[in-house]
Formats: structure tokens, sequence, C-alpha cells
């Protein structure tokens, strides 16, 4: 049985995501502060930084936001090279740039590598390669002009023209357009899948060597050209879009511009932002700049993805519009993508009118709250109920699911009961796991996870575990329990960036395999984008994991203010060291009969007066000095201070 569970508090409201009892994943989100991935802002461009090829952005929210060149250029210019039939969801990547749109959709597509461990391998022999047929159904390139046109299939024209900022923006890139110097139209090539031969530039003077050279060596010459033709790749006609060099032409400082934030502030570091908007609903995510339509590559039946396709095309969309059909989209009707787009476009166009009648910086479009986002993105058909310990929520969550599909037949349940609704639901003891260090393996072994600045690091032992026959299968057991613990923690933990798994080696390369391919199928469930490689030499699995918010860790504790976030202070050996170091200086300075006072913490009083009190006797028999030693227990056990006992100066 699957459930969401939405625990809803003054200060904060979390979601669990929990099958037969095992809590799966989990998301917390303080009431204190706005949702800021997702959403939309009309900024102002404060800093151009070439030498990082950034902006820096005005958004209102503390930081400036870091605004990369790349994410400044449009992505239907920038990565739509073809029209949306030149392949099986070739273009759905990479359009947003919004990291929270992409939810289990993976907007991003994976490079071939991850798709197909075998990539010369055909799955259906009966049938050409998707390369192949790809390359087939490959149109020739149209000219700027008539190719935003040509692709969109169905469209209307806004009810009111664009103002303000967007216009602005258009206007520059559509200026870019046409300043830029017209190509001469590459000749298509012969349908004998042969190259068509590109004149070439007149060859220097021939020497005087050369020219006595024999008539066979220009037929020779002439073959080999046509040899290495055959195999040199057509050039592509020069793009017409804006390049990073253009930007600082583009963009100057205090100009207004929209931009959607695709990555929290994360410590010291402000948010990242991008101009390539998106704004995601339950079946659809509508990007505004882009004229693009495209379907989840999560989605992998031909058929289907043919019947969305269509059924996309037949809708109404506003000039320069673009749709990308989520993975929960599959199987629905035209209805279901009707009802969710004129929910999208009502919110874009309330953001353009706070856009157009607001000076920057101002939010236009804020993304839902925890509890509607996981409506949105975690209730898929195999969620049996959905139970939540707020009246409020309740109710909103009975209009969505009825809004979502009115034959839904997830079960919506009111929490009323005195105990907490996680404590109830025994995922009290679960949560509290997942911030220790140590995680224990169900066969006796053990996960170390620590998190640093740079990366995370996961170390896999064997601990007790001696559930295999031999040493080896006892490896392979504890690795493939390890994985699956791994894939959860990751979750669970909201863990990012560069993460390195320190597994047990493994001799023999099937076992090698074995783990690597079910870490990668566990990762496939993952609604951030993962990027795995092979056992490293030193047994070592690397892998990057999307960051969008801080560490659940992060944002639930705070550095200790006692050992300030390292877990270390010094021990008592060491303060004594410390303390009779600084004593010989001082005294080494004064005169003999000094009479000294060393305020210090208990616990390193205590060393002083007992297992170092004959150095101490040695100090005061070198000086010639008295020197007395106080415990104060508001100070810190790092801490000391040394005074005259009989002016209470401090020396």
């Amino acid at each position: 049985m699957k459930q969401i569970l939405i625990n809803c508090e003054e200060l904060q409201t979390r979601v669990a995501v929990v099958q037969d009892g095992i809590l799966q994943d989990f998301f917390m989100e303080r009431n204190i502060r706005d949702t800021m991935v997702g959403s939309i802002y009309k900024g102002r461009i404060k800093n151009l930084e070439p030498s990082l090829q950034a902006a820096f952005v005005d958004i209102g929210c503390g930081k400036n936001a870091f605004l990369h060149y790349w994410d400044m250029i449009p992505a239907s210019e920038e990565t739509l090279e073809t029209s949306d039939d030149d392949g099986d969801g070739e273009g759905d990547g990479e359009i947003s740039g919004n990291d929270e749109s992409d939810d289990d959709d993976n907007l991003n597509p994976p490079t071939r590598a991850q798709n197909n461990p075998n990539p010369n391998q055909n799955p259906n022999p009966n049938q050409p390669s998707q390369r192949s047929s790809n390359r087939r159904r490959r149109r020739p390139r149209k000219n700027p002009q008539q190719q935003g046109t040509d692709q969109q299939p169905k469209v209307a024209e806004s009810s009111s023209p664009l103002k303000g900022l967007l216009a602005k923006v258009r206007e520059i890139f559509s200026t870019g357009k046409k300043s830029a110097k017209p190509e001469p139209a590459a000749a298509p090539a012969p349908r004998g899948g042969q190259q068509q031969r590109q004149p070439q530039a007149p060859r220097k003077a021939k020497s005087d060597s050369d020219s006595d050279a024999p008539a066979g060596n220009d037929e020779r010459d002439r073959k080999s050209d046509q040899g290495r033709n055959r195999h040199r790749p057509s050039r592509r006609p020069p793009k017409t879009g804006p390049a990073v060099e253009d930007i600082p032409n583009l963009f100057k400082v205090d100009q207004e511009i929209l931009v959607q934030v695709t990555k929290g502030p994360i410590g010291t570091k402000g948010a990242r932002v991008t101009t390539n908007l998106s704004i995601p609903g339950r079946y659809l995510v509508l990007l505004p700049n882009s004229s693009h339509i495209g379907i989840s590559k999560r989605v992998e039946e031909r058929d289907e993805r043919d019947r969305l396709r269509q059924m996309i095309r037949g809708l109404e969309l506003p000039k320069n519009m673009g749709l990308i059909c989520r993975t929960v989209g599959a199987g629905r009707k035209q209805e279901h993508f009707q009802r969710d787009l004129d929910l999208l476009l009502d919110y874009w166009h309330k953001g353009e009118q706070v856009a157009a009648t607001h000076r920057a910086p101002v939010c236009v479009y804020q993304e839902p709250d925890l509890a509607e986002r996981a409506l949105r993105d975690c209730l898929t058909e195999d969620v049996d109920e959905v139970v939540v310990d707020s009246e409020e929520t309740y109710q909103r969550a009975t209009e969505l699911i009825k809004r979502y599909n009115k034959q839904d037949s997830t079960r919506v349940k009111f929490y009323q009961n005195p105990t907490p609704i996680f404590h109830s639901f025994g995922l009290t003891q679960q949560l509290d796991g997942v911030f220790n260090r140590k995680v224990p393996l169900p066969s006796g072994g053990y996960l170390c996870i620590d998190e640093t600045e740079a990366l995370i690091a996961i170390d896999v032992n064997t601990g007790k575990n001696r559930s295999g026959k031999d040493q080896p299968e006892t490896i392979l057991a504890t690795n493939l329990e390890a994985v699956k613990e791994i894939a959860r923690q990751l979750r669970l933990r909201n863990l990012g960036g560069i993460i390195v798994l320190d597994l047990i080696d493994m001799r023999q390369k099937k076992d090698q395999q074995v783990v690597f391919k079910t870490f990668k199928d566990l990762l496939a469930e993952d609604r951030a984008r993962t990027k795995i490689y092979q056992l490293s030499p030193l047994g070592l699995l690397e892998m990057t994991r999307q960051r969008e918010h801080e560490s659940m860790e992060s944002a639930i504790f705070d550095n200790c203010p006692y050992c300030k976030g390292s877990g270390l202070v010094k021990s008592t050996t060491s303060m004594s060291v410390d303390i009779q170091r600084r004593l010989n200086e001082i005294l080494g300075r004064r005169k003999p009969g000094q009479k000294l006072k060393v305020t210090v913490h208990p616990r390193v009083a205590d060393r002083l007066n007992n297992n170092d009190r004959k150095l101490v006797d040695g100090l005061k028999q070198e000086y010639s000095c008295e020197i007395s030693f106080h415990s104060d227990q508001s100070l810190h056990i790092e801490e000391f201070r040394i005074s005259d006992a009989v002016s209470g100066q401090n020396v």
C-alpha cells in the first residue's frame, strides 16, 4: 500500500511518501520563507562579469542571483536545431532550465550511454535502429523566418500583445536575427548517401618541383579528397541566434529581465536563475518563450508518444509558446490536457500583468507550496490514499485531485487523532535515523555517510554480515544491500553534488557489473537528475545528483557553537601543553617572585592540579614564583586567562 502523508504545522510543512510502512521519500519546507525554486521574478541586472561569463541579477531576495551567459540564450535557438518531428523526443530536453519542472520527467535528457548500455545493439532486429530511423526522418533546415511558423501546429493569437520587459527581450533577439548576415543555403545531399563535394578554394601556385610531378599525382589527390569527404560530416548552416559573445551587447547593467530560479540559495551562495522560463502543471509544462512541442522521454511506447503529440498539437496555444507532456500524461484524454493548459495560461497571464505594472525586483509567478507540489508531482496511479492532518489542506487536496482527474479513485483522509500523524504511522523513528552518520543494513553491515563542502562520502562496511557461503558472496550481498539503502538515503537526506561510494572491493568483474546495474536501476526512480560512472580501479563508484535545495541536515541543524561545526575540541592534555608554554613565555620576561593566577575550564584545572602537578611545581622552582589554578565553568574548554594575583590585571 502506497500513501502520501501531509503534516501541516505553523512553522513548517512535511510530506512523506510511504510504501508498505517504509519511508521512501521525505520533503520539508519552512513556512517562514517563500518558495523560491521554480518561481519567476522580474529582476534587474546589477553586474556583468565577462571573466565569469555571468550576470548578477537583483530579484529582491537578499543576495543577487547568479545568471550564466548560457542561461541567457533562448533555449529554442540554442538546443532546438530541428523541427519537433526530428526524433523520438530528441528535442525534449534542456528547454526550461528549471530543475523543479522536470520532476519525474527528466526534461534534461541523459546521455546515449545512459539510455542504452550497448549502443550498437538493436533491441528489435526486425526494425531499424532508432538512430538510423531518426536520420532518415530528419528534414532539411528551413529559414529562420519560416521555422517558427511551420513548427507550431495550431496557433491562436494571444489576447493582447506582450508589453514591457518580455516584448523588449524578444525585440532584442529578433533584432539579432535580422542583423545576422544571410548565408547561402546548403545544397541537399544526393540520395545515394554520399556527400556532395563542395567547391574548393583555389590552391596555391605550385613550385618548380611541383610542376614537374607526374600527372598521376592529380588522380591520386582527387581520390584521396573524395575518401576524406566521404567521412567528413556535412557542415550545418550557421546559427542565426545570439551567441555567448553577444550577451554583453544585448544586455546592459540596470536592465530589467524575467528570470526563473532553478537552484535556491545554499550557504553563502545566492540563487541560480535562467531566462528560459517554464511553468509545470499536472500533465503539461508550459514554455512561455519557446515554440517547442515535446514528450517526456520516460514515455517509451512509440504509439503512445505519437498519440500524445497529436493531442498536444490539437490544443490552442498562444503564439511563441510551447508545451512538454509529462510522464503522468500517458494514457490521459485531451480534456485533461486542455484543463491543465487553461490553468497554466491563467498563471502566465497573471504574471504578465504583474510584470507590466510593477518595477523590478518583483515576483511575477510564485511556485505553489509544498502540499500542492507534492500532490502535483508525487500523486501517481499507484498511490492508494492521501492522509492530511490539516482541514484547510484536506479541502485543497480534495479539490486538486478532482481537478486533475474526476475519475481518480485515490482516497483523501482527514487525520484527527491527537497523536502526531508521523508518530501514528511509525515514521518518527525512521526520520530520526535519517540524520545518523551510521546507517545499519539488514544483514549486519552498515554505511557511514559524511557530508563535506566538496562532496558526499559514503563508506560501506560488512560489519557482522556473514550471510554468504564465502567471502566474495558475502561482499556481493553487502554491496547490493548497500546500494539499495544508499539510493533511499539520497532521496531522504536530499543529498546533491558529487557523491563518492566506497564499496567493499569486489575482485570479479561480473559482481561489479551486477552492483553497478542494480544501483543504476534504483537511481532511475529518483526524480532528481543523476549521473553515474563505472567503478574506478580503486573500487570507488562516483556519481552526481542534482542539487536544488540545501540538504535536509543543513536545513534542520545549525553548527554547534561550542566546536563551531567541526565536532572536535582540544583535549585537556593539549590545553595543559598550551598553558605551560604560555607560562614559560611570561615568566621568562618577568622578575622572580611573581604571583600568577590561571583561570581555566574545570576539566583542564583537574588535569593541571593532578596529572601535571610535578610539571607545574618544576615551573615554580625554576622561576621562584607562585602559580594558582582556578576553575570557571563558563569558560570554553579551549579558553584560559592568566592574571596578576595581586593587581588582578590580565597578563
